[in-house]
């Protein structure tokens, strides 16, 4: 239907309601009569689940014979015409662990059918599909001898769908991440916290003009998430919001991907500062390095552990470890440390060779960076803990200075930091640092270190 038949469709119902309203005025002559009340349904009962009904499904689009009625609570609305055609239910008021879809062929079906209302639904006659792993229930659509849903005639709606009696309900959505996502979440009502549109997004409108359109949402570990507007939404025209914040939605799924498709923009609160100035107002000197390795016994067990001196998690987004081999002036290798966590007052272990490390320690490391990665250092590198801006938090060694037989050689041995050390340095401390090695000057201790006994990974 295009959007030119959609406006003169309601034209059309809104002038047939006003004569309606005016027929039923004109036949009261005491204007003292009790209000309207829409029909409602509360005979039928449910005997079918979502969960049962899907289980019903053998990998095509089937007419359902039996006597079933499902119920669940109406989750979107085509008030801003981000919806078109389409009604998703989920089996609960909060928590709901299913969710479904009925494709009906109605427009601002939003007064017939509000956001909270529980309906049931007569399945008899009805067809069951999945299109794109997105089940779906509703009329039959024929293309060259193939059956799909299809929408469910507006003369037949009323004949299947029922919306119980009672108040409607108020309706919770199932507070997600992105990475927590399963496919039972799908067609039910949730809300992320501190998602933001992408960088690239900002300027940009909701959507095209008539164009469906998809807008990339991040969180501030990188995990990303599609918002799916329509171009014929009430709020097309205006420009993504710039914030972070809580976003509201049904999700849809989409193949093996993950979509979220909003109501109205009060389904939006992005009143926070973005990811990048969350992130720099934490950044701190309270992550540094706590202790370096290259065993004397196993080069493969080499790591790097870094050490959360606060009490509080903090997003590693943009981090880096940076490594500057022997007298190198310029990096020589980096680890990314971006998608990680340092919990609060916690390790972070990273290691060029996990199955080694898991082997020698008896646990996995927290990051795999490589071989040849700073954490691969045979102990006469230099290294630089860099914050997302570039700015040096902490440093191990002198940039410029092979460590070889100096204070900062940790060659066949072990760089431990002070336990009353609680802060990363920007210029190398020697003070603060108990290094082993096998030929470093006086104030280190010349005895190589054997794996695992003479290492603590993620012991502070």
């Amino acid at each position: 239907m295009t959007h030119l038949s959609k406006t003169y469709y309601r034209l059309i119902v809104k002038t047939i309601f006003l004569l309606m309203v005016g027929m039923l005025f004109a036949c009261v002559k005491n204007k003292d009569f009790e209000q309207l009340e829409p029909a409602c349904e509360s005979n039928l009962v449910a005997n079918i689940s979502i969960e049962e009904l899907k289980e019903y499904y053998q990998d095509e689009t089937l007419q359902i014979q039996e006597d079933w009625v499902i119920e669940g609570y109406v989750i979107s609305s085509d008030a801003q015409n981000n919806f078109f055609s389409v009604l998703y239910f989920q089996n609960s008021t909060n928590n709901p662990t299913d969710g479904l879809q009925i494709e009906i062929e109605m427009l601002d079906s939003h007064l017939f059918f509000e956001v909270g209302n529980k309906i049931l639904i007569k399945l008899k006659g009805l067809y069951l599909g999945r299109t794109r792993n997105q089940f779906k229930i509703g009329g039959v659509f024929t293309s060259f001898g193939n059956v799909s849903v299809g929408r469910l005639p507006y003369n037949q709606i009323f004949e299947h769908i029922f919306v119980a009696c009672g108040e409607g309900a108020i309706l919770q959505p199932d507070v997600l991440t992105i990475p927590d996502l399963q496919d039972n979440n799908a067609g039910t009502l949730v809300q992320f916290q501190n998602l933001e549109f992408s960088a690239a997004e900002l300027g940009n409108l909701f959507a095209e003009t008539e164009a469906e359109t998809e807008r990339l949402l991040v969180d501030c570990e990188d995990n990303e998430l599609i918002l799916l507007n329509s171009g014929f939404a009430d709020f097309q025209s205006i420009l993504l919001p710039e914030g972070r914040g809580s976003i509201t939605g049904v999700l849809v799924k989409d193949g093996s991907d993950f979509k979220l498709v909003i109501r109205d923009l009060t389904d939006i609160e992005f009143d926070q500062e973005r990811c990048e100035d969350f992130v720099d107002e934490f950044t701190s000197n309270t992550i540094f390095f706590s202790e370096l390795a290259d065993p004397d016994n196993d080069p493969e067990a080499r790591f790097v552990e870094i050490y959360n001196s606060d009490t509080a998690p903090l997003s590693l987004k943009g981090w880096q470890i940076l490594r500057y081999t022997n007298d190198s002036e310029t990096v020589s290798s980096s680890t990314e440390l971006t998608g990680h966590v340092i919990d609060g007052e916690s390790t972070l272990l990273i290691s060029p060779n996990p199955l080694v490390f898991e082997q020698v320690y008896g646990f996995l490391p927290d990051v795999d960076a490589g071989t040849n990665s700073p954490a691969d250092s045979n102990g006469d590198d230099n290294l630089v803990l860099v914050d997302p801006f570039g700015t040096v938090i902490d440093i191990f060694g002198v940039i410029g200075q092979d460590g070889t037989g100096t204070d900062h050689e940790f060659e066949d041995g072990r760089a431990v930091r002070n336990l009353e050390v609680n802060a990363g340095s920007p210029v190398y401390m020697f003070s603060e640092w108990q290094i082993f090695n096998d030929s470093g000057e006086a104030g280190t201790v010349n005895l190589p270190q054997l794996a695992p006994d003479d290492f603590s990974p993620g012991i502070r």
